[in-house]
């Protein structure tokens, strides 16, 4: 009897460690993914195609880049559906000063600059007509094994006051958060939301602000979740800071005013000896908050302009990276305080092949960045020594999604339908390109539960290999 019951008690155990580990690799709580490095748990699939391995595919009303975050069943997304018609004009639309553009992939490119290099005049990226116009701004759930619509509840009705970069942004292009209790959604300009699982709203707040991003290529930093705080920045061309609110019932604890220009830039929170701090890159500086109060611990200058990366951390080095003009990778040492700027605390730095829009991936003390044409380098964490550096893919691509990886997988979204999967090591080799036709992808992957998720212009797919 005693073997029976020990027996049972190791069953028992086994068993809850294998559902808390099936329950924890359902989840992908905010854009960067669980461990805030762009790497998920578990496995993703390697191969699909238009009729192989779509498990499902829903079609998402209105137009939005954030990418899902995921907990358990629950898909939670954002979009932003046009409630008007744009007035008649005799102008035609390239001659309208709209603009689209954000973070998480649908950010800014110059505004003369064409898809693919080529190049244009200053009405190359201007449009559309329907930017300016009445627009729901939207948050939905979805059933994470069907793809049904659970729930969408309209967050606000408005008029946005600038539009966004024509060909990669969006009105909905801040990715939502989640706690597992509750989702956070940030719509910049026009609000910030908590919402429960079943679609209630618990609070909601206004920043205050109407931005003026650079050129109005429009908004997209999205929120950080820490512990009972949620943290938000506000870069833009008038009167930039950093808000901390309270998760609970989004009061605001404090506001701090930041010199800075327009970034689209994710903060990041780092434990380092005990203590928590939250990053931030910006053009003229980098620089890293107290939680608690919003006081500069450190701060470092050196990147150049339009920060969008998210930076990392591993092993006492936050790297951070900006890849417009003047681009830079800079290793920071924590652990210090006050202006580094050119000290020994900027453990090394490269300038080439750097990522303009795309985050990197950082695992087992390899950083993976990927330029918006698709080269792709790999360096030695620790040392910044490159282990490949501007590899070519197999064709030329442009790339506005982040990189996210999975059991020695990198996978790389494609503005041009392809997703190529990659073997994470000291050399580039492309283990597989799985295409998806019409589809462009603007909006970073998401991997959980041995599944990966795509959002395309208008649909989410379920990508799921049987095994």
């Amino acid at each position: 009897m005693k073997k029976t019951a020990l027996a049972l008690v190791i069953s028992l155990t086994v068993g809850s460690s294998l559902l808390i580990h099936a329950q924890t690799a359902a989840h992908w709580p905010q854009w960067r993914g669980p461990f805030f490095n762009g790497m998920a748990r578990g496995d993703a699939p390697t191969t699909w195609s238009d009729t192989k391995n779509i498990k499902w595919k829903t079609e998402i009303p209105g137009k939005g880049h954030s990418t899902p975050a995921i907990w358990g069943d629950r898909i939670f997304l954002t979009t932003a559906i046009q409630v008007t018609k744009p007035a008649a004009s005799p102008t035609s639309s390239g001659n309208r000063n709209h603009f689209q553009g954000g973070a998480q992939g649908s950010t800014p490119q110059e505004v003369n600059r064409l898809p693919g290099g080529q190049r244009g005049g200053q009405g190359a990226q201007r449009g559309p007509e329907d930017a300016l116009v009445e627009h729901r701004f939207e948050v939905l759930a979805l059933d994470r094994k069907s793809g049904k619509i659970l729930w969408k509840r309209t967050a606000n009705t408005a008029t946005p006051h600038e539009g966004y970069h024509r060909k990669y942004g969006s009105f909905a292009s801040n990715s939502p958060v989640t706690d597992g209790k509750y989702v956070y959604a940030s719509f910049g300009s026009r609000g910030i939301y908590a919402y429960d699982f079943n679609g209630k709203l618990i609070w909601k707040k206004d920043p205050g602000v109407q931005m003026k991003m650079r050129l109005a290529f429009g908004e997209g930093a999205a929120p950080l979740l820490v512990d009972n705080r949620l943290f938000l920045v506000f870069d833009h061309e008038a009167g930039s800071f950093i808000l901390a609110l309270d998760k609970q019932n989004g009061n605001e604890l404090w506001r701090a005013e930041r010199d800075e220009p327009s970034s689209w830039s994710t903060p990041l929170a780092i434990n380092h000896n005990g203590r928590t701090e939250i990053v931030v890159s910006a053009t003229k500086k980098v620089r890293s908050y107290d939680p608690a109060t919003g006081k500069v611990i450190w701060e470092s200058s050196g990147l150049g302009q339009n920060p969008i990366p998210v930076p990392v951390s591993e092993n006492g080095l936050v790297y951070v990276m900006s890849g417009y003009r003047d681009p830079k990778l800079m290793a920071i040492k924590l652990g210090r305080q006050g202006d580094l700027s050119g000290s020994d605390a900027i453990a090394w730095s490269h300038t080439r092949g750097v990522p303009y829009t795309a985050s990197p991936v950082l695992y087992e003390n390899k950083l993976y960045v990927a330029t918006d044409n698709g080269l792709v380098s790999a360096f030695n964490a620790t040392t910044g020594e490159a282990y490949y550096a501007q590899a070519r893919l197999p064709k030329t691509y442009n790339l506005k999604a982040s990189l996210v990886g999975a059991n020695g997988k990198l996978y790389l979204a494609t503005e041009d339908g392809d997703v190529l999967v990659v073997k994470m090591g000291e050399k580039l080799e492309v283990i597989a390109t799985n295409h998806l036709t019409d589809q462009m992808f603007i909006a970073t992957p998401v991997i959980a539960a041995g599944e990966l998720y795509l959002r395309g212009q208008n649909t989410l797919f379920c990508i799921s290999e049987k095994k």
